[in-house]
């Protein structure tokens, strides 16, 4: 460990080196500082004690210049978690150099039962940083903190989708309730789901019972809160999307694709594009729609996509390409999906599907960015 702080202690100005390990109780602060040798300092303070987190910086630093007769900077480490962004915002707020780490990028032992506490994991983000520092390649990934404004935005499009999942778990219970019944043909989305639930009758003709009816018109007055929630999560989200399209044309642009319509351009927009990416590799990556490959000596196979990207973009483009091979039935891509699956004698259709997500987004990054219109679609009129 010496000889790590040493070379990045040779290449650059010496720094303070520091992980947060964060839980829902407390932090705990794991430090490496000029001239004290390789072993590590821990620290712990309770959860949410910023001003305890700052003193503890202040302390290392005074310790450092203490032994040293010199200043040194700090540069924090921590994991993306649930505590979010905003304790790296309050240290970028305050002047530290902060990094946002992927958790699972960082290696670790592959033993059958590794050992893992709060003071290991504090040790390997900091031995992380270090060679981050040092820019070795690959060591970890760094997240790209999105601006407060970024994260707000893709509130709208998840909420919907939790109240979307929420919805159908009501519809499920309600037909299940009335399945027991004997009753088969009762939709409970239906504007008339109250005057229907009166007309019904079991299997047997009896009326529904007293106690199995009031439970439904509970699960109905959930289900009716959460279609009005739902509306108004889809105006907010039709706003947020008028009002974006003052500084950026892209939402605008994707609605004008046959095929995508408010929320699907709502999600694109929020969730990728509107990040930037230096190529088509980082696009698919980004998604998790880039292939993984498995070579070792003779053996050589693709183990399919790597699903380490964003879930709601790649859910959201994977729907989006079934879709597309009906609005967009004589799109370049389309022809070529078709064609494969052809040669394949129909089989491997899902495979394909998700090769044309890769395809699309691709597609799609290309055209919100650079104008490349996708071959052969329809472009809606304005």
């Amino acid at each position: 460990m010496l000889a790590q702080f040493d070379a990045v202690r040779g290449s650059s100005t010496p720094t303070i080196f520091v992980s947060l390990e964060l839980s829902q109780s407390k932090w705990l602060i794991t430090s490496l500082s000029p001239g004290g040798g390789e072993k590590m300092s821990k620290h712990a303070v309770g959860a949410g004690d910023v001003a305890g987190l700052l003193a503890r910086f202040a302390e290392l630093k005074r310790k450092a210049r203490a032994r040293s007769g010199r200043c040194f900077p700090i540069i924090v480490i921590q994991e993306a978690g649930l505590d979010g962004f905003w304790i790296h915002r309050v240290l970028e707020i305050e002047g530290i150099e902060s990094h946002v780490v992927d958790p699972a990028s960082i290696a670790t032992s592959r033993r059958r039962r590794r050992a893992k506490t709060d003071r290991i994991d504090g040790e390997a983000l900091v031995r992380a940083l270090l060679a981050y520092q040092r820019g070795e390649p690959r060591v970890c990934a760094m997240v790209r903190v999105p601006t407060p404004e970024e994260e707000d935005r893709r509130r709208l499009s998840r909420e919907r989708q939790a109240l979307t999942n929420e919805r159908v778990q009501h519809v499920n219970r309600i037909k299940g309730l009335l399945f027991s019944q004997g009753v088969f043909d009762y939709e409970p989305l239906r504007r008339d789901r109250r005057k229907q639930l009166e007309e019904r009758k079991t299997g047997d003709g009896r009326p529904l019972p007293a106690h199995v009816k009031a439970q439904i018109g509970r699960e109905l007055d959930r289900l009716e809160l959460l279609l009005e929630q739902i509306k108004v999560i889809e105006a907010a989200r039709d706003a947020m999307l008028a009002a974006t399209q003052v500084v950026s044309p892209a939402p605008a642009m994707l609605l004008a694709v046959k095929g995508i319509g408010s929320e699907f351009a709502a999600v694109l927009w929020s969730e990728g594009l509107s990040r930037h990416f230096d190529n088509r590799r980082q696009v698919a990556a980004y998604a998790g729609l880039a292939p993984t490959p498995w070579q070792s000596g003779s053996v050589d196979h693709d183990q399919g996509v790597s699903k380490s990207g964003n879930p709601r973009l790649r859910t959201t483009m994977i729907q989006m390409a079934w879709l597309w091979l009906r609005h967009q039935p004589h799109a370049a891509l389309t022809l070529w999906c078709r064609d494969r699956v052809k040669q394949n004698g129909g089989r491997l259709k899902k495979t394909t599907i998700v090769a044309l997500a890769r395809k699309l987004l691709v597609a799609l990054w290309k055209y919100v960015n650079a104008g490349v219109v996708i071959e052969g679609a329809i472009i809606k009129t304005v």
